[in-house]
């Protein structure tokens, strides 16, 4: 059996630095190598060396080596490790060496999972283990002698892709029995922060399509019933995190499956959303659950016991702000997830919100490109405390946030995306702070400290825009409109910015807000650069943040 709690993003130190390839069971291929064969065993005991393994030092592979593992550790927790980076398409355990070897479909995929297990240690049933770059580029492994990895891998993709389960295949992994309801209940313990219903859905759809989503207050305590498409998908959502934290220590998820197969949403809004009927009615100020969903969920009897005889997570973290989930800051691995999670995914349970605060952020337009415009992008996913441009490489610049949570949060969402008309590349830095420049020194407005700046978006614990953090998209959250401004005047405004504005909506019962829909997501980015903070006359100034909704 798989522990039921288990921290996701632990210590800040992890293990990357090379060491051999050990190796029973398997050839592993290397570009640089001239080696066609390889002598198999098959009790995990032998360490085979192989030619160019020297020239490969510090070479991304999607071949990665996992070290340090649990002796009693499975082959679906290992695989889980890289499922939230992509697909998994081999492993080989060395279980006599407590490591094992996973290769991943792609090497980008293999480069995102390494550098985000670079800023926390993940963790198997409490245990730190280590994962680093393979020295060989495939990995192949002897069928016959790897016949229960294989199997197992098979039936996670399986439940991954949402196909249809695998036939002549027996596999007595328990972790991949289908459980018997689509539907989860899922209880959120020692909830410190907000848990909305858009955090639990991107959690969950890591797993599957998730359906219907239904959430409700019962006996003091946030609780949702989430429907998936298929039992399968339930069952690994359970597995992979049950016990798990969604912020730093804090908001734990406690998972049973529902005795109820289906869910009859009434409404779409903040409390229940039926993602196969967009055409459902907001129902303002209406119950979201179905009187027969009520009734029948009154009567299940929970396998997680009372309230008071729950646990948290027993993995404590710094204190930091919550942030939405990014599935890019988590891994659905159990023992290993701590999303707002990607990049990892589910918190940053026991980081030290010391280190790994601070963002590389290079191929920036470096004509273009200025502290402000950084602090302003990077500060809808939090508090950027210090923005320095290097002085002999102006395309890269440091940006330093308030704790690791907003850094990797960032991260998960700014990587990749177009600022100024180039891609940028987001990730952790080496520096845990940055320097301001020496007293006297004229580093030419290169380097700006905003500790003290009162725009940052989340000082205040529990603040709605914690709520509210999105990707970056085409579509944004206009707010603190003063009556004097009409939808003409915020057109021409945004117009200005050099994009197009496609649409716009005021808000029905608010003209204070506004969505405001631009072509692209590069010009949305652009024009909330701009114009958030933006002094529109009667002491409004405009506030802009990325939006879920379209016009």
């Amino acid at each position: 059996m798989m522990p039921s709690s288990y921290s996701i993003l632990t210590d800040v130190t992890v293990g990357l630095k090379r060491g051999s390839d050990e190796l029973s069971g398997t050839i592993l291929s290397s570009s640089n190598s001239t080696m066609s064969s390889v002598v198999v065993t098959a009790n995990g005991s032998d360490s085979k060396k192989f030619k160019g393994d020297d020239k490969m030092i510090g070479a991304p592979s999607r071949v990665l080596h996992i070290r340090k593992l649990p002796g009693e550790v499975t082959e679906t927790e290992v695989i889980a490790l890289g499922l939230p980076f992509g697909k998994v398409t081999n492993i080989l355990m060395l279980k006599g060496k407590n490591q094992a070897f996973l290769e991943m479909a792609s090497e980008e995929a293999a480069i995102t999972m390494v550098n985000y297990y670079t800023a926390v240690t993940p963790h198997l049933r409490n245990q730190p283990i280590y994962i680093q770059y393979s020295n060989h580029k495939e990995l192949k492994t002897d069928d016959a002698l790897n016949q229960r990895a294989q199997a197992v891998l098979q039936a996670v993709t399986a439940v991954q892709t949402a196909s249809t389960p695998l036939t002549g295949t027996t596999v007595s992994e328990s972790a991949v029995t289908p459980a018997q309801s689509p539907v989860l209940r899922v209880i959120i313990d020692n909830m410190y922060y907000p848990v909305t219903l858009d955090v639990l859905y991107q959690i969950f759809s890591k797993f599957g399509p998730v359906l219907k989503i239904i959430t409700f207050t019962k006996n003091n305590q946030f609780q949702a019933l989430l429907q998936y498409s298929d039992p399968m998908n339930a069952h690994q959502a359970k597995l992979a995190l049950d016990g798990q934290n969604i912020y730093n220590a804090c908001c734990t998820l406690r998972i049973d499956f529902s005795k109820l197969v289906n869910l009859n949403v009434k409404y779409n809004n903040d409390k229940s959303r039926d993602y196969t009927r967009p055409d459902l009615p907001s129902g303002d100020g209406q119950s979201s659950m179905d009187p027969a969903i009520a009734a029948a969920f009154a009567k299940e009897s929970s396998l997680l016991g009372t309230p008071a005889g729950m646990m948290s997570s027993p993995y404590s973290g710094s204190s930091g702000f919550p942030t939405s989930l990014s599935f890019a800051q988590t891994a659905a691995v159990p023992g290993s997830l701590s999303p707002l999670a990607m990049p990892g995914r589910v918190t940053m349970s026991g980081v030290a919100s010391a280190n790994h605060s601070v963002l590389l952020v290079s191929n920036l337009n470096d004509e273009m490109v200025t502290p402000q415009s950084l602090f302003t992008l990077f500060g809808v996913y939090g508090d950027v405390q210090r923005v320095k441009i290097l002085y002999n490489k102006k395309d890269s610049a440091l940006v330093q946030m308030t704790d690791v949570n907003q850094a990797q949060l960032a991260m998960s969402h700014l990587n990749g995306q177009k600022m100024y008309g180039k891609i940028i590349r987001v990730t952790l830095s080496k520096h845990q702070t940055v320097q301001l420049p020496r007293e006297g020194l004229d580093d030419q407005g290169l380097t700006k400290d905003f500790t003290n700046s009162p725009l940052h978006r989340f000082k205040k614990p529990g603040s709605k825009n914690f709520q509210n953090i999105f990707p970056p998209s085409a579509t944004l959250h206009l707010s603190n409109i003063p009556p004097s401004i009409t939808e003409d005047n915020l057109k021409i405004l945004f117009t200005n910015t050099g994009g197009k504005v496609k649409g716009f909506k005021f808000f029905q019962r608010d003209h204070k807000m506004a969505l405001l829909q631009m072509c692209s997501v590069e010009e949305a980015i652009q024009a909330l650069i701009d114009l958030h903070n933006y002094d529109l006359g009667e002491n409004h100034h405009l506030r802009v943040s990325f939006s879920k909704s379209t016009i």
